[in-house]
């Protein structure tokens, strides 16, 4: 059976229940959506900068506090390519209404927590209408509007996707100095309440008609080989990567990896996600981007928070500030980037892009300094941006275009587990390397520090700066060399994170999504002909 065939199966036929939108209605989806994605990945980071209240509220330990978290981003990344077929099956639009109502009254219950306990269960419930929203919304996009202006519609949702978790950020950040920290959850809360009046509005449906089973399968086995993943990345950097409760997670979800594959191999048109598609370069290319691109983005993060705060002192509110340059220019390129691939084809679009980031981590890793501040990092935090953006729109359009029309829901999952499996992965590995760094530095510097402050300020440099008071006359020689090594180990970091983009380039220009023109969509074919 060629690829190709499998783009034209007879039994999957979409259903979309009405005529083609107009211009006025494809605005209103469009707004719909976004406003739907915006609540979901602005509560993966917002209650990052609450972990000091929940601790004391609760009388919660770190651990817990970090359960309270990861969670939230544990059962999202599970639960999205079974729910995700299920939209495609039972209808997108109703599917996106349960969500954002079970999304919405477990942000509501988080918000009104009495304990750590419920704030966990609520973060769940939370997690698992994320999952029916986050794949459904692109589905929405992909399955609605006409190719010509598929691509301007999937660039507003990479924008939203990618520039909307430093955005929530941020005004988490605000309303926790501002006001109060349980006031974080009103935001996600008022963006469901919109998004779901616009959807019952607007947003119409559409739904595969297959006659084959579900496969329920292939969807259990996806969900624990996300979830013993995910978890091990997440659990790997705060326990040890040794550590048996990361080693069970690690073997566990690798072992349902491989019985994901060979059951959706022997399932083959029927299965949940036909694995064979991979051969193409579209989806192999596509995800491939996303990966690492999410990867560094998430890992750039974890280095730029800490220097804002253990090196510049700056606070948490003033730090997520600081990244939203890199945000917005993100967004702005997320746009661009369809008209551009327009131009000079996907390929060629998502190769500048590649190029831009990379340029932007070499630029932080030559420039950044202690005594050079913010500036000496904004020239490669906006080149980030910019290459994050004109890399994520063009990839994203070559995962959904290799799936058929009718299996949208699975395609925009995929897209979806992509970006949080890399997620997690680059804050694994990014973090990890820098803290080898931070430690193989600070260890040539710390002579004539008294022995328990070294060894305090060889677990991170915030352990070093709450330790130095303690050092008296030490304390502003073990803060600078904190800092310092600080800076080394960021710069070690940041030039391997150019040599994994550099890596990618290559394998983008050689081997990325070929320069298609967009096919009129039909019944069968997938929403974009990426090939």
């Amino acid at each position: 059976m060629s690829i190709d065939s499998l783009h034209r199966t007879p039994d999957a036929l979409p259903d979309s229940g009405g005529g083609t939108p107009d211009a006025r209605q494809l605005r209103a989806v469009l707004l719909a959506v976004s406003l739907a994605l915006m609540a979901v990945v602005a509560s993966v980071s917002g209650l990052n900068v609450a972990q000091t209240h929940l601790a004391v509220e609760f009388g919660a330990s770190q651990t817990t506090v970090l359960w309270i978290i990861n969670i939230y981003t544990l059962a999202l990344a599970a639960l999205l390519l079974p729910l995700g077929a299920v939209g495609d099956r039972l209808g997108r639009r109703p599917v996106l209404i349960a969500g954002l109502l079970v999304f919405g009254a477990a942000s509501a219950v988080a918000g009104l927590a009495g304990s750590a306990a419920v704030m966990i269960g609520a973060r769940v419930a939370a997690g698992t209408g994320a999952a029916m929203i986050m794949p459904i919304t692109l589905a929405v996009i992909t399955s609605t509007f006409p190719a010509e202006q598929r691509g301007r519609a999937v660039g507003v949702w990479t924008g939203v996707a990618g520039g909307g978790g430093v955005l929530g950020m941020f005004l988490s950040a605000l309303l926790v100095d501002v006001a109060d920290w349980r006031l974080l959850f009103v935001l996600p809360v008022a963006l469901v309440v919109a998004a779901l009046a616009m959807t019952l509005k607007s947003v119409p449906d559409s739904r595969e008609r297959a006659p084959r089973s579900f496969d329920t399968v292939g969807a259990l086995l996806s969900v624990v080989a996300v979830t013993g993943l995910v978890f091990a990345l997440q659990e790997g950097p705060e326990r040890g990567w040794t550590v048996p409760v990361t080693l069970v997670g690690l073997a566990v979800g690798l072992a349902a990896a491989v019985a994901f594959v060979a059951w959706e191999l022997h399932r083959r048109d029927a299965a949940l996600l036909d694995v064979r598609l991979f051969r193409e370069r579209g989806l192999a290319g596509g995800s491939l981007t996303l990966l690492v691109v999410f990867g560094v983005q998430a890992g750039i993060a974890v280095v730029l928070f800490p220097f804002f705060q253990a090196v510049l002192g700056w606070s948490g509110l003033l730090s997520t500030l600081a990244m939203m340059p890199m945000a917005v220019l993100m967004m702005a390129a997320s746009g661009l980037a369809p008209r551009m691939a327009a131009r000079i084809g996907a390929r060629s679009t998502t190769a500048v892009g590649v190029a831009l980031a990379a340029l932007g981590l070499a630029l932080m890793a030559l420039f950044v300094s202690v005594d050079g501040g913010y500036p000496s990092v904004l020239a490669g935090l906006l080149a980030m941006g910019a290459g994050m953006g004109l890399s994520m729109t063009p990839s994203t359009e070559a995962i959904t275009g290799s799936l058929p029309r009718a299996a949208q829901g699975v395609a925009s999952a995929l897209n979806d587990v992509t970006r949080e499996f890399g997620t997690a992965l680059g804050v694994a590995v990014l973090g990890a390397l820098l803290a080898t760094g931070y430690r193989s530095a600070i260890g040539t510097r710390l002579d004539g520090i008294p022995p328990d402050a070294a060894d305090t300020a060889r677990e991170g440099i915030a352990n070093a700066v709450e330790a130095a008071p303690a050092t008296g006359d030490h304390a502003q020689a073990l803060v600078h060399a904190a800092r310092q090594s600080f800076v080394d180990g960021w710069q070690q970091t940041m030039w391997i994170g150019t040599a994994v983009m550099g890596a990618l380039l290559v394998h983008v220009v050689l081997r990325g999504p070929k320069d298609t023109a967009p096919l009129e969509a039909d019944g069968a074919a997938g929403p974009a002909g990426a090939s």
